[in-house]
């Protein structure tokens, strides 16, 4: 929570001692008024997160019931007030259960006050025979502290608490039945463990300690500091702590004794550094900044998004062998939710380049990721922001980098359809990435062709099966002139009619690639027939490709033969 306000409501007995003591600097002793007026603490005066604090006195008398549990469901925190025997049996016989009946789930800080009129007992003592097991009975008791309002002791302290408990609660971070980091805390440190080791050794070395208390604390750690965390961990986990670093469980130990020690505000700290929100989930605005695609243009990787995707790749691939395998995949994919969706309904990794052992390559990689952001820009976006783009050691500490990733993309100019008149001539392409949809009746060798394309065999002619779901191929081609760009190759199986008839998939297209078998008399006339159907498609650069041309060909039985039907088109000729 930042930038807010925090309610916190004060509940007390008859003897709990007095109020207006606990909000002034100066002890009451002249008779007061029941409750007090509302009293609020600007964010000036040392409060954390920069929030404002309200703070609500309230009486238990029975009359005053109705307001008072108006209050109690309008509170942010509920200061829960003690100082006798009475009192302090009020808090689990009646107060916390009126508080659950209420059905309000917010954080309680439980106050022993008048600590002076009973010096003879330590605090600890009274944290341990009076504290510890109402906190152990009732999880939304967030802290503890003993006061004393004549004394002034601890008055500050107590409501620093209550302003802690709700910009920076401990409830979603630690178990304390357990003594255990909860589940979705564990998880996001592991998450930001995996992005500040940078080289992917599985250790914290110095350096990278460093370069994580810069960014999220502002300020470099002292070998003396760094010495005693360590000293710290060696004590619980020795294991943990070797010569390269601290390793991810020595990391999560750390965080642990963090919390156990009521350090909680710089776990807090530490997670919303990487962008975490209070419910431990990364922020949308993080994961999905805002980012115009102007019509007609489309999103590419800049040189920045390929070299992050670059260094990932080499990163990961820790046999040097060329490719990543499945566990290199699964290692990287790590701080993600996976693989995309996109990439799953592709059939990842055969929709792109792979080396002899069927693994990934560079090559096919980055076209892999170019794809992605020519389909979906949001989804290249959001896994930037998984895999760390905006985590580099000079990123600012608290600065607001929500639109840091915007940096790994660029948009391009916006796409011109050559003139009919034109298409002859080959127009120079500014684009990086280029998309061509496959047309052709069946067994014309749209399959074959997307796999020719990957450089893998074609599935012999004997084991046809129609592809009824739509299939993509990308890799990286050599245009006249040198210029290299990625090209996406799609068939579009049983979609095919809903995808002709869609002008914003159309509009995705730079050129139609229609296929027919040159040893089939009857396959040329499937795409006579399909653009006289959809004549929309006349607007479109087009290709015709004569497949099996390893056998004889034959005549096509059309009123136009494929090359006199190109020419007539001012297109090509069929390339065989």
């Amino acid at each position: 929570m930042a930038n807010g306000v925090t309610r916190v409501q004060c509940y007390r007995s008859h003897t709990a001692g007095n109020t207006r003591s606990l909000v002034k600097d100066v002890f009451v002793t002249t008779k007061i008024q029941p409750t007090l007026p509302q009293i609020t603490i600007p964010p000036s005066i040392g409060t954390p997160e920069n929030v404002t604090t309200t703070i609500v006195d309230t009486s238990a008398l029975p009359q005053e019931r109705a307001n008072l549990n108006k209050e109690i469901r309008k509170s942010n925190v509920i200061l829960l007030v003690y100082s006798d025997h009475y009192s302090y049996e009020r808090v689990a016989l009646f107060w916390m259960p009126h508080f659950r009946s209420l059905g309000v789930n917010v954080p309680v800080v439980l106050c022993a006050n008048k600590s002076d009129q009973n010096s003879s007992t330590s605090t600890d003592q009274v944290v341990e025979d009076e504290m510890l097991p109402v906190m152990s009975e009732f999880k939304e008791i967030d802290s503890c502290i003993r006061t004393s309002a004549r004394e002034h002791h601890n008055i500050n302290e107590v409501f620093f608490l209550c302003q802690k408990a709700v910009t920076d609660p401990i409830a979603p971070l630690f178990d304390s039945k357990d003594s255990s980091l909860k589940p979705a805390c564990v998880s996001a440190l592991q998450r930001i463990f995996y992005l500040c080791d940078r080289d992917q050794d599985g250790y914290l070395s110095d350096r990278e300690i460093h370069d994580f208390q810069v960014k999220c604390f502002g300020k470099p750690l002292s070998e003396l500091d760094l010495s005693n965390i360590k000293s710290s961990i060696q004590r619980h986990v020795p294991e943990s702590v070797t010569d390269k670093g601290i390793t991810q469980t020595g990391f999560m130990h750390l965080n642990k004794l963090f919390a156990e020690k009521g350090r909680h505000e710089t776990i807090w700290l530490i997670l919303r550094t990487f962008h975490y929100t209070d419910s431990l989930s990364l922020q949308s605005s993080f994961l999905t900044p805002k980012f115009e695609v102007p019509a007609n243009s489309s999103a590419e990787l800049s040189p920045a998004g390929y070299r992050f995707f670059v260094d990932l790749f080499l990163l990961h691939d820790k046999d040097n062998d060329g490719g990543l395998s499945p566990t290199e995949l699964s290692t990287l994919f790590a701080p993600t939710p996976g693989l995309p969706s996109q990439w799953q309904e592709n059939d990842f990794p055969s929709c792109t380049v792979r080396n002899d052992a069927g693994y990934i390559t560079l090559q096919g990689w980055l076209a892999q990721w170019s794809m992605t952001t020519f389909t979906s820009h949001r989804t290249t976006l959001a896994y930037l922001a998984y895999l760390g783009f905006d985590s580099s050691p000079s990123s600012p500490p608290f600065s607001s980098t929500t639109t840091s990733t915007l940096k790994a993309l660029t948009t391009t100019k916006p796409r011109k359809r050559p003139a009919r008149s034109h298409r002859r001539r080959t127009p120079p392409v500014s684009r990086n990435v280029l998309q061509a949809f496959i047309l052709g009746a069946p067994h014309s060798g749209k399959s074959s062709l997307l796999s020719t394309f990957l450089s893998r065999p074609s599935p012999p002619s004997t084991t046809y099966s129609p592809s009824l779901q739509p299939r993509t191929a990308v890799n990286t081609v050599e245009l006249p002139g040198g210029k290299q760009v990625t090209l996406i190759l799609s068939e579009l199986g049983d979609h095919e009619p809903a995808i002709l008839d869609n002008a914003a998939k159309l509009q995705q297209c730079d050129i139609l690639l229609y296929t027919y078998d040159s040893s089939d008399a009857e396959s040329f006339h499937y795409i006579v027939t399909l653009r006289e159907k959809y004549t929309h498609l006349d607007d479109l650069p087009v290709l015709f490709v004569a497949t099996k041309a390893d056998k004889d060909r034959v005549r096509q039985d059309c009123e136009e033969q494929p090359e006199e039907y190109a020419s007539r088109l001012g297109v090509r000729k069929p390339v065989h």
